[in-house]
């Protein structure tokens, strides 16, 4: 068997977003819903390949972006393509500005479940030797697409003093910092989380 087919996510039913107060795109809230997101009253941890085509709930995803100023101000940020090799199929050969992935079950007997996922998912994705600092800066939900309607992105910015952040992963390809005219330019090629990221945070002056 698979990864995806016998993985045990972290979920939330879907109509807590709802009572929680339901957006479609991008939320700077991030008080408004985390708390009540991460309540364990509220999740469960279920078969992935039940709940990848199940809108009853959404998989919570935690979704890094780094991000680079140099002295003059100019920002570029971490981006790759995505490789064939990746478990979500449905993004496949799509670019992204986003580093991230599933809570799993084996992450549950740790004190944070959601920050050890988040952390291990880094782990196993990227080597990132410099320092930074992280934020939690937003949520993504995005009804609109047949991935988007099962997952429920979380959004993390970390800034980081050099540039220097490599893929640990085969299947993140092209990767490495770009401006952000690039990345607008090239815009639709980028998954629509990443695309929503690009609209919602990174303005003019980045």
């Amino acid at each position: 068997m698979s990864d995806v087919q016998t993985e045990h996510v972290l979920v939330v039913p879907a109509t807590l977003l709802n009572q929680l107060g339901y957006f479609q795109g991008f939320t700077r809230d991030v008080a408004r819903y985390l708390d009540d997101l991460l309540d364990p009253q509220h999740t469960s941890y279920r078969p992935r390949a039940e709940v990848e085509g199940d809108p009853r709930f959404k998989q919570l995803i935690p979704y890094a972006i780094f991000r680079h100023r140099d002295g003059q101000g100019n920002v570029r940020l971490f981006r790759y393509t995505r490789g064939q090799g990746q478990g979500e199929q449905r993004l496949h050969r799509k670019c992204s500005i986003g580093i991230g992935g599933h809570i799993s079950a084996d992450d549950r007997h740790e004190s944070c479940p959601y920050q050890e996922g988040m952390r291990r998912e880094l782990a196993e994705e990227v080597i990132v030797d410099t320092v930074y600092q992280q934020q939690c800066v937003g949520l993504i939900n995005d009804d609109q697409t047949e991935v988007g309607r099962v997952h429920l992105g979380v959004v993390h910015l970390f800034d980081v003093a050099e540039p220097r952040v490599r893929p640990r992963e085969d299947e993140l390809l092209e990767a490495g910092f770009a401006p952000l005219e690039t990345l607008r330019g090239e815009r639709d090629r980028f998954e629509s989380w990443s695309r929503i990221c690009l609209d919602a945070l990174f303005g003019q002056d980045g």
